[in-house]
């Protein structure tokens, strides 16, 4: 555990699935109400998750998914919208990248928008990349599989 601007930032905390659900869908704009399987899907597939809580409630969230070996992958960073330009979006990705190397990772990725650029390059300290992407008929799931 550790804490920075007065918010505690927790690695792999016992995850509500409401809980962080909710804050999905206030970060992302996501539908309010929609629960997904957040504990499951974490603890089948990630390497390390965060959580950022402002007096025990759930302000922020990012996990880390590997391959196994040298290479993670920076996934669902999320600040609540109230609690944004805190520095608390920088804080749970250190940690998250702390606890991959940790691991014995030597990469950690990270694919974003465009708008996102100057928090992933700036702020956390990132280079760009070239990268790909392949959308997979058929692979189009339901938020709460």
């Amino acid at each position: 555990m550790w804490t920075a601007n007065g918010i505690e930032l927790v690695s792999r905390f016992p995850v509500d699935d409401l809980e962080l659900s909710a804050l999905h869908a206030r970060a992302f704009g996501g539908a309010v109400g929609q629960v997904t399987r957040w504990a499951e899907r974490l603890e089948r597939h990630a390497l390390t998750w965060v959580g950022a809580f402002d007096v025990g409630r759930l302000v922020g969230f990012v996990q880390v998914c590997w391959d196994g070996g040298a290479h993670a992958f920076l996934l669902d960073t999320a600040v609540d919208p109230g609690w944004q330009h805190r520095g608390i979006g920088a804080d749970l990705v250190r940690v998250a990248a702390d606890d991959a190397a940790a691991a014995g990772c030597e990469w950690l990725h990270v694919d974003f928008e465009a708008h996102l650029e100057p928090f992933y390059l700036e702020r956390c300290g990132f280079r760009p990349t070239s990268a790909g992407l392949l959308r997979l008929p058929g692979r189009q799931r339901a938020e709460g599989a």
